[in-house]
């Protein structure tokens, strides 16, 4: 290995770059065979990067979210209940009550699909990478009792309030 390859190495290890690290060199190889640009070879190589960092930060959304089960809109079962306002709820799935601060609630009778539809929100909103907690209200006293015996509610409240949907 040369000292400007060595060099290179240390220096994307230090920028914390490791998918161009170990793509650089086919990617340049790609780029050479098919006369790529340098603008080119540069924006699919930083591009990887991207990719791969965007899929870390939404795995890690999805794990911080602490969902009991992964749904997707998908997966939700339409033909029940009847009454289900299908465009509303997607138009729901498009987000934009979070620019607008508003909430959102689901009210209906049990086994409806009330929480499949709520994971499943949560869900493409951290695909969208928006911050998600899935707890249940039992949880959330029980956990803010016991932070307010240890005169640690303020702290603790943020856990609840930090996320940009609390479901």
């Amino acid at each position: 290995m040369s000292a400007q390859t060595t060099l290179l190495h240390q220096q994307l290890d230090s920028l914390k770059l490791p998918l161009i690290k170990d793509q650089y060199n086919e990617l340049a190889q790609a780029a050479a065979q098919q006369s790529w640009s340098h603008v080119e070879y540069l924006s699919r190589l930083v591009d990887a990067q991207y990719q791969q960092r965007l899929q870390r930060t939404i795995q890690h959304r999805i794990q911080s979210a602490r969902f009991p089960v992964l749904k997707t809109l998908e997966q939700f079962q339409w033909d029940w209940p009847k009454k289900i306002n299908r465009l509303q709820v997607q138009n729901l799935f498009r987000l934009e009550f979070l620019d607008q601060k508003a909430n959102a609630i689901f009210l209906g009778n049990v086994g409806l699909g009330k929480s499949h539809l709520a994971v499943a929100l949560g869900y493409a909103a951290c695909l969208e990478c928006h911050t998600v907690l899935f707890t249940n209200a039992i949880d959330a006293i029980n956990y803010l009792s016991a932070a307010q015996k240890k005169s640690a509610l303020k702290t603790e409240l943020k856990r609840y309030l930090r996320p940009e949907i609390l479901i």
